[in-house]
């Protein structure tokens, strides 16, 4: 198919993005548009179907991640997915807050952990308020075990009982509704309810009361690598269990990966240093340093916001559902799986 290569502040990004393809043999975007057609897979449509409302810099940033890493013959998902983390980094703007935390590179390297055996289960702690979380948990569901020998398990976990049986019932996945006993710190399962018969209903999606219940409805499921959002309410749900899981986690000897996704200039609780670049130390950012392995930029679901940090015009969470769908993608083409 053809199409016309643009998009957003090209200007800014184009001889990063040609240096880095440059660097693996491949001309041009147009180039490694074809390559990819070549090899049957359209990341750039992946792209738009995992989030509708992402930018052309997302689709493009996309199709040149998966150029390199079919140009680099990789022999597996996650070997593909780190290739594509490539052609991502090669999208932020320099001097950015995504530059600075080479953020293109941390989804690629995500993407890599959810598709290799050791990580058993990955958890969205967002905010039910948005939808990107269940984007990016589609698009895991839908791709991932395809590729995987032991099943990758998929959890949403955020504020709320009955914005999580909303999300579960709309999107197809399985409400998880929970009781916790702040006495006895005991978790119980008081119903369950699958909303569709497909791979979407492997998805457990729960609801929590506060961060006690939070945590521990990550150590009912044995979450090992999570992503938090940074929706309206980063300070008294997503962070905080993030933080204290990890603590309880570490003590136990237990491994876990903890992402932060948000965080930079002009965020929310951000009125102290708007425009500070990467050297933003706001609310949600600072939480965010506190407990994570890798952090990301701008908002889990805005493309907007993501795109104002130097990265890419998709949100963080369906950020990392179509990067495990298209190195997926590239894997069953180039090995014929």
């Amino acid at each position: 198919m053809i199409r016309k290569v643009s998009y957003e502040s090209q200007e800014r990004r184009e001889a990063q993005v040609l240096a880095a393809l440059n660097a693996e043999g491949i001309k041009s975007v147009e180039e490694a548009n074809e390559i990819c057609e070549a090899a049957g897979v359209d990341p750039y449509q992946m792209c738009e179907d995992t989030q509708r409302i992402c930018f052309e810099n997302a689709k493009w940033a996309y199709v040149c991640g998966a150029a390199i890493a079919i140009k680099r013959g990789c022999k597996t998902a996650a070997d593909c997915a780190e290739a594509i983390g490539v052609g991502l980094q090669a999208f932020c703007i320099p001097g950015s807050v995504a530059d600075d935390r080479k953020v293109g590179l941390g989804h690629g390297n995500l993407a890599a952990r959810l598709l290799r055996e050791e990580t058993q289960c990955f958890a969205f702690l967002a905010g039910h308020e948005s939808f990107a979380a269940a984007e990016g948990a589609i698009k895991i569901a839908e791709m991932a075990n395809k590729v995987r020998k032991n099943p990758l398990r998929v959890i949403l976990n955020g504020l709320g009982k009955d914005a999580a049986m909303i999300i579960s019932r709309i999107n197809g996945f399985t409400y998880v509704q929970t009781e916790f006993d702040y006495y006895t710190g005991e978790l119980k399962v008081v119903n369950r309810i699958a909303y569709s018969d497909g791979p979407r209903a492997k998805v457990n999606c729960y609801g929590a009361n506060d961060v006690r219940e939070g945590v521990a409805i990550n150590w009912s499921e044995d979450v090992d690598v999570s992503i938090t959002g940074n929706s309206t309410n980063p300070t008294r749900f997503q962070h905080p269990v993030a933080g204290t899981y990890k603590k309880e986690r570490l003590a136990a000897g237990k491994p876990y990966f903890s992402v932060a996704s948000g965080g930079g200039t002009g965020r929310t609780l951000h009125p102290d240093n708007m425009a500070a670049g990467p050297a933003s130390y706001g609310m949600t950012d600072t939480m965010g340093r506190m407990h994570s392995d890798a952090q990301f930029a701008g908002s889990s679901s805005v493309p907007a916001h993501v795109e104002m940090m130097g990265f890419l015009g998709m949100g963080n969470n369906p950020m990392v559902g179509a990067t495990v769908a298209i190195a997926v993608a590239i894997d069953l083409a180039l090995n014929k799986k």
